[in-house]
């Protein structure tokens, strides 16, 4: 085993200048882990420094966090020693405490790396951790990129006990004498991972006796095929995206024509950009998105794990969190005068007795034949309204779905009402009241204008 650590570290480029962070639980695969790592650094001359994190999950962990620092004492190492509530942040987060564990462990893991200014942190991840992760995931309904092996590689984190299998691990830490500590939840079958290493897969290797290194390969195929995609996806999304301002908007039709294998992957890796990872994403999720696509209604939108997605018309949008809500308001807009707007924007209105001509953001009307005062407000639902040219009134949500105005963009809308009518949907349309005409002794001029 020490030759293929030594080998491990000639690939990942260690050498003297390096400073290796190693992530040791206490447990079997982390204190073997160390041990050969401290003895390859007498040879590369790289700084070994060794991180814990206890989770506060079990009574025990402090005598394993206490076991830990002992060893470090006698190998003469630097300790460091992060804790969190994990029960307390799963709780809070609504994740299982698997996941919450693994945010908590990451977080203090790269805070400690940064601090020490330590290249790689490096995690005793073995052959049957990865087909432990392979069967956890098909049962999750992960495809092929969550079916891909772990890199022994991957940024900062670095597992060089990926070739090496768990029977290996502990042939090596008793010919070493070694001791560790044993977490007893590894025997928790209630425990999904646990469960699959104590049940399923015995009776899989009874099966199949080459069922690890048969899935080794297999895994390996399969982030050879991802770390192909990934380029392909990189390309593809870059010539897809509408705007990144507010979340990222995708071209719909765009995305449509792609082949559905490029499709799924460019949506998943929208979703990564959008939330950073994709912890707790699941095909199921990503069936939901590609639903939104072609499905009969124009506007929808769907929540999903730190992520909200929605379809507007031609785009496909992604945010973080859905786009707040803009308040009903309603204020008397005088005249002359001007109203500020939530959004910045404002409404100026004046008399005048020359027309200057009308836009969407313009309109002038006969000041006789209008109702005062003005009431400004946003629309609401079962609004009416008598847009000029037509021979009758219209829906406004008639309006706003033929104008493909987004939902988030209706509240915005300022609605001029005279009496009982609107007068003007601002930035839109006007109605056919009281247009001015020669012989409009007097003309009320409203615009919408960009805040100043």
């Amino acid at each position: 085993m020490q030759a293929t650590i030594c080998s491990q570290i000639e690939a990942a480029g260690m050498g003297s200048a390096d400073h290796l962070l190693v992530a040791v639980s206490g447990g079997i695969d982390s204190v073997v882990l160390l041990r050969l790592l401290s003895v390859a650094s007498n040879q590369f001359g790289f700084r070994l420094s060794v991180a814990h994190f206890d989770h506060q999950i079990r009574p025990e962990s402090r005598a394993e966090a206490e076991f830990v620092e002992q060893l470090c004492e006698r190998m003469r190492l630097s300790f460091f020693f992060g804790s969190g509530d994990v029960p307390a942040f799963a709780k809070e987060e609504k994740i299982s405490l698997e996941m919450a564990a693994r945010q908590l462990r990451r977080v203090f893991l790269l805070r400690t790396a940064k601090r020490l200014d330590a290249r790689l942190i490096a995690l005793a991840h073995h052959r049957d951790d990865q087909v432990e992760t392979f069967f956890l995931r098909l049962l999750r309904g992960s495809g092929s990129a969550g079916l891909a092996a772990m890199k022994t590689l991957n940024s900062c984190w670095w597992r060089p006990l990926l070739g090496c299998s768990r029977e290996q691990i502990l042939d090596f830490a008793r010919k070493e004498n070694l001791n560790w500590v044993e977490d007893g939840s590894n025997a928790d079958t209630s425990i999904l991972r646990n469960r699959v290493r104590h049940e399923v897969l015995p009776q899989l290797r009874e099966l199949n006796p080459q069922l690890d290194e048969r899935l080794s390969v297999l895994s390996a195929q399969f982030q050879a095929d991802e770390d192909f995609w990934q380029q392909h996806v990189a390309k593809t999304i870059t010539a897809l995206i509408v705007d990144h301002s507010d979340g990222l908007r995708l071209d719909r039709q765009k995305l449509l024509g792609l082949h559905a294998a490029l499709r799924v992957r460019v949506v998943r890796e929208a979703l990564r950009q959008v939330r950073g990872d994709l912890q707790r994403i699941e095909a199921v999720h990503l069936q939901s998105i590609l639903s939104l696509l072609t499905a009969h209604r124009s506007q929808s939108q769907l929540d999903i794990p730190d992520c909200w997605v929605a379809r507007r018309y031609q785009f496909l949008w992604l945010r973080k969190k859905a786009p707040e809500k803009v308040a009903a308001y309603a204020f008397e807009l005088p005249v002359p005068g001007r109203v500020d707007l939530p959004d910045g924007r404002f409404l100026r209105a004046v008399f005048t007795e020359k027309k200057a001509g009308e836009s969407a953001f313009s309109v002038e009307f006969d000041a006789v034949r209008v109702k005062f005062p003005l009431l400004v407000r946003n629309w609401q639902f079962g609004d009416v309204f008598h847009p000029q040219g037509m021979p009758g009134k219209k829906k406004l949500k008639r309006l706003f779905s033929d104008e493909k105005i987004e939902l988030e963009e209706r509240d915005r809308v300022p609605l001029i009402v005279s009496g009982e009518e609107i007068l003007w949907v601002a930035g839109m349309r006007r109605s056919q009241q009281a247009p001015v005409s020669a012989d409009s002794a007097q003309i009320l001029r409203l615009e919408l204008l960009e805040g100043d």
